[in-house]
């Protein structure tokens, strides 16, 4: 099938979805595999902490590794923060499978976005899109499929970093300092609380996220702490004036021990 360009003054043409909708207007979406009815939930696997907090210029965004089914541990090393362009990016809490695409969908749609306008969306118009989004999956959440991101980025033009959350029915607000969600967001929030600094440096920012998932891993069932014998480690991201970047697991690894050690102490 052949896409036709959208034209210059075609007002779903920086949006990926409304493109692809268009073209094929007859398209209906597919009922959830195994939901039979509203008051039905099917068992499924759910990501747990992930945070975000500001620092003096960027914004550090982190997330624990363990996913869960119930009761049983269902992921080790789940991936739960994900790139969204050269200067942002989106952590995922809830329902694992609509929250992954999610975000991957969300990526694809700012690079659609770029591509037609010929730059990038603002900070603002990416977190409303997001929110759009996560309101689209309001009768999922309603049969117990809740996606809850948290979306953070740098500014290169104005050097601000800023974070957003959101409620399961599409809200959006603004954070200055530091966000958590999920199962744990609450400890993580506490602890982040009790340390956050305004104008903190980088490395004390980072030392600062490690710390709020390992008090969150402490308290909350659901969110895996740093696993020493297989090697999985937190998912630690920076944005700043030199874009996204993951930190490696060798460098999350040995802020770990230090974190270990002072508590020893």
């Amino acid at each position: 099938m052949r896409l036709e360009r959208p034209s210059a003054f075609d007002l779903d043409g920086p949006s990926f979805s409304a493109l692809l909708r268009r073209d094929r207007p007859a398209a209906q979406p597919r009922p959830a595999p195994g939901v039979a009815r509203v008051d039905e939930v099917v068992d499924h696997v759910e990501g747990t902490t992930v945070l975000a907090l500001t620092y003096d210029g960027g914004v550090v965004m982190a997330g624990d590794r363990r996913a869960t089914a119930g009761n049983v541990i269902s992921k080790r090393d789940m991936r739960k923060v994900f790139e969204a362009d050269a200067w942002s990016a989106v952590a995922i809490s809830g329902a694992a499978g609509p929250a992954m695409e999610l975000a991957k969908v969300f990526a694809t749609e700012l690079e659609h976005y770029e591509k037609i306008e010929g730059g990038p969306l603002s900070l603002d118009g990416k977190a409303n899109m997001l929110a759009r989004m996560v309101m689209g999956n309001l009768g999922m959440a309603l049969q117990g499929f809740v996606v809850v991101p948290l979306f953070a980025g740098y500014d290169p033009h104005t050097g601000r970093s800023r974070i957003y959350e959101y409620d399961a029915a599409g809200g959006r607000y603004e954070e200055r300092r530091f966000a958590s969600t999920g199962s744990g967001g609450r400890d993580a929030r506490g602890s982040l609380k009790a340390r956050y600094t305004p104008g903190a440096e980088r490395e004390t920012a980072l030392d600062m996220a490690i710390e709020a998932l390992w008090d969150a891993a402490d308290e909350d069932s659901a969110t895996g702490g740093p696993d020493l014998v297989r090697g999985i480690y937190p998912l630690v991201t920076v944005i700043d004036a030199g874009g996204y970047r993951e930190m490696e697991d060798e460098a999350v690894a040995a802020r770990v021990e230090r974190v270990i050690e002072q508590r020893q102490r």
